[in-house]
């Protein structure tokens, strides 16, 4: 299928890509078609890219790139409404958001993904530990100079 995006013009999207979030995400309910554009294959951030509207696109990121013990607690009323027979099916991501210099993760609203049906759902956590700017890494100069001197 042919998908109109302002980021990247018209890309071809097998029908196998779409990812499905009945209830939308937050704040944009009313868009719940969407697929993932990986920018390389080596890529650790990709592309949420809406299919109904051309301009929504969201960074997204496997936060366990940067963050090795975050889990999303999901109980088992969730895994039956996501058709998770097993959290193996399961892949969460992190919207992305550049604060200053610093590229941050919302880990307060994962995405939760369910694989084989390539259906999904934006959780709220009520947990305190995680922000919704959780620092994932330093960008610019700076980071780039530090970077080099390590």
């Amino acid at each position: 299928m042919e998908v109109r995006t302002t980021r990247f013009g018209t890309v071809n999207i097998a029908d196998d890509r779409v990812i499905t979030f009945p209830k939308g995400l937050l704040g944009f309910g009313s868009f719940t078609r969407y697929c993932l554009l990986e920018p390389a294959e080596d890529a650790c951030f990709f592309w949420l890219q809406s299919l109904e509207e051309p301009s929504l696109a969201f960074v997204v990121t496997d936060p366990a790139f940067f963050i090795p013990d975050f889990s999303v607690p999901i109980r088992p009323e969730q895994m039956s409404e996501l058709g998770l027979s097993s959290l193996g099916d399961a892949q969460v991501f992190v919207i992305v958001n550049k604060v200053d210099q610093t590229l941050t993760g919302n880990l307060q609203g994962p995405l939760v993904i369910n694989t084989a049906q390539r259906t999904g759902e934006q959780f709220v956590l009520a947990e305190k530990r995680w922000t919704t700017r959780h620092p994932l890494m330093k960008v610019g100069p700076q980071a780039a100079q530090q970077a080099m001197s390590a």
